[in-house]
């Protein structure tokens, strides 16, 4: 049941724009996406390093953890693949209301996931990363075994093999990690994303 009509939120004293002055800087919610063995979190990881170099408060979301705590009872069906991604963009909300960077690396296939979390964060405190990265080169990589699995049948709904992947259509930035190194891929990202940042 839905008590929605007996909720009244408050208005605290505090607020986003006193956090911002406080902690010197405007929050972002960076969203990295792409198939599993693309090089998100190792990317995710990179950049949060650069970030704390640099002075800025950071959170990193990072998939695999998330689903050990916050989404332990989701699985992997469609319909769970969204609540997690809803889930993650609710945190990723308060994080920002919060004014904190927060980096986020999942594998999030769906386009209406990611414009819901666009949306509810607001598009200017939104910055969508496409990490692609061939079908073919990610498994070969493999770094979870996770492919070994499904083509042995063991995983089911798996990502870019019996579940799609949608492409995101306009990302803010695409970076290929086929053709690019780690570090080179966290730069790129900070050096475009300072100015939002930057109080």
């Amino acid at each position: 049941m839905n008590n929605s009509r007996n909720l009244f939120p408050h208005n605290h004293f505090v607020n986003s724009e006193l956090r911002q002055k406080l902690i010197k800087q405007k929050p972002l919610l960076i969203w990295l996406s792409g198939l599993s063995g693309s090089g998100k979190s190792t990317i995710a990881n990179a950049l949060e390093k650069k970030l704390y170099e640099n002075g800025f408060l950071s959170y990193l979301l990072d998939g695999d953890n998330i689903r050990v705590g916050l989404n332990n009872d989701l699985g992997f069906s469609d319909e769970d693949r969204k609540e997690n991604i809803r889930r993650i963009a609710e945190v990723s909300k308060l994080m920002i209301d919060a004014g904190i960077i927060v980096i986020t690396a999942f594998i999030s296939p769906f386009e209406e996931e990611r414009d819901f979390a666009k949306k509810l964060v607001k598009k200017e405190n939104y910055f969508l990363v496409h990490v692609d990265c061939s079908i073919e080169k990610c498994e070969e990589r493999d770094v979870k075994g996770l492919y070994k699995k499904v083509r042995k049948g063991e995983i089911k709904n798996f990502t870019g093999i019996d579940s799609p992947y949608e492409n995101p259509p306009d990302p803010n930035l695409k970076i290929n990690t086929e053709n690019e190194m780690v570090e080179e891929s966290a730069d790129k990202i900070f050096s475009v994303i300072l100015e939002k940042i930057k109080i």
